[in-house]
């Protein structure tokens, strides 16, 4: 059975995220279109509310 991609979106959300636990600035935003960079920064957002509540270690 092949193996599907998974969802684009649901992809930047991820790296977003990433991108927020490893302490990259959101300037670092790698995707252009307007609703692919919205997941990512939301990803990156969560990342740092996660980090500030202590989820994440560091």
């Amino acid at each position: 059975m092949k193996t599907q991609k998974r969802d684009k979106l649901t992809r930047a959300h991820a790296k977003g995220y990433q991108a927020g636990i490893t302490h990259r600035s959101k300037e670092l935003c790698p995707f252009q279109a307007i609703q692919a960079r919205s997941e990512w920064l939301g990803g990156w957002r969560e990342a740092l509310t996660d980090r500030q509540s202590g989820l994440v270690g560091r």
